[in-house]
């Protein structure tokens, strides 16, 4: 059908127009939704009093990452953005550094009023994104997207965060009665290794996904090594339990023996034992069968080092792990978080993006970890990512995976 009266710089003028304020692509509003209805559906099996109680020391009420996650997207479409701190303007409970974890939950709102508090304004925040025009769109966050994938993997971290807390109540309230129905056996370590040639390899992330502890993407300089095809298993960590592993000196580092004669451990946190001496695991659905072949998790940077040490390893460094990956050499990449033998710190030229504290944890205390676990959700899955946790923590889902030279 011809057109009559339109002008074809017209048509070119309006195409170009109708372009430049296309709202958020459908495909992210849909992990957007989808992120934001699954946390919600975390608790709407819990009571209020689950909601606000800390149930371990290195970790908040599962109500506050609820609500820290809402308030972070609030703050940087509206705040930041548009400058309206109408939603955010009360900093002192939900930024992260503001308040105390331990006095976080007592000052949560009712969880029924959060719940319809939270979901109506994400409504109105996706209606935002759906229909922004010049010149909010001309926003330079709004970019290839950034701020709503950064948006939408800050969600994501605090799923994975109120996952870890649901092991952590499991734990709290099992009494040691379940019979499992095959009892882990120990096995000796495996030597699968695959080997990867010396050479210059592309290291870091691309945005728009990348954090910004992730870029610079860059070039290093690597020698041969050998790394496992797959993560440490359960039995082979009891069977470094049961050779005394946990009591041998010369297994551990000084900061790590130091740590374990103030916290006298002898097993993952997430596993417990019964009185017939069997052991079995804990997570957010409760007490289950342990796997043989499946990778240990509930240890410290501490652990797995001497682990390694005891079977003649090392950990790998994240650089090791992240161009294994890439190659395709390692298989269960997603199913633990493997600990790292190197310190988390700064690509050369990085910049902190999008707020000027986005990465303020360089102080060379922390541990890289890499890979993810069962509840990392798929926006953060990629060799690139980059977790980083103090040596001592062991309520994360983290195991090892070894290195050899």
């Amino acid at each position: 059908m011809a057109l009559t009266g339109v002008d074809a710089s017209d048509i070119s003028a309006a195409s170009m127009h109708c372009r430049f304020i296309m709202s958020t692509s459908l495909s992210t509003m849909i992990r957007l939704r989808a992120i934001q209805n699954r946390t919600r559906e975390l608790f709407s099996e819990m009571n209020d009093l689950h909601y606000r109680l800390q149930f371990h020391p290195e970790l908040s009420a599962a109500g506050w990452h609820l609500a820290h996650g809402h308030f972070y997207e609030n703050y940087w479409l509206h705040e930041v953005i548009q400058q309206n701190d109408t939603l955010t303007a009360d900093k002192s409970l939900l930024m992260s550094d503001s308040c105390p974890k331990a006095e976080r939950g007592p000052r949560l709102e009712p969880l029924a009023d959060a719940i319809k508090t939270i979901a109506q304004q994400q409504d109105a925040n996706d209606l935002l994104l759906m229909e922004k025009v010049p010149p909010l769109s001309d926003h330079p966050l709004f970019a290839d997207e950034y701020i709503e994938n950064h948006i939408i993997q800050h969600y994501a971290q605090h799923y994975e965060n109120i996952c870890m807390i649901q092991h952590q109540v499991n734990i709290r309230n099992d009494r040691g009665n379940y019979q499992p129905q095959q009892p882990l056996q120990a096995s000796p370590a495996q030597r699968n290794m695959a080997q990867i040639a010396a050479g210059e390899y592309l290291i870091g992330g691309e945005q728009p996904f990348a954090y910004d502890n992730e870029l610079p993407q860059h070039k290093k300089q690597l020698e041969a090594f050998n790394i496992a095809i797959t993560p440490v298993s359960n039995s082979e960590y009891l069977n470094f339990m049961q050779q005394d592993g946990y009591s041998r000196r010369e297994l551990w580092s000084d900061a790590g023996w130091q740590w374990l004669q103030q916290h006298p451990v002898s097993h993952p946190q997430h596993w417990k034992q019964n009185q017939a001496q069997q052991w079995y695991g804990i997570d957010h659905q409760g007490a289950h069968d342990l796997g043989a072949d499946d990778p240990v998790h509930g240890i410290n940077y501490y652990e797995a080092s001497a682990y390694a040490s005891w079977v003649n390893a090392r950990l790998p460094h994240e650089h090791e792990w992240e161009v294994a990956a890439c190659l395709e050499q390692l298989s269960d990449t997603a199913r633990v978080w493997e600990w790292c033998g190197n310190s988390f710190y700064a690509y050369e030229n990085f910049r902190a993006f999008p707020g000027e504290k986005s990465s303020s944890d360089f102080n060379g205390e922390h541990k890289v970890l890499k890979g993810g676990s069962p509840h990392t959700r798929p926006e953060i899955k990629r060799a690139s990512f980059r977790s980083f946790y103090l040596p001592h923590q062991r309520h994360i889902l983290s195991g090892l995976r070894l290195a050899f030279d």
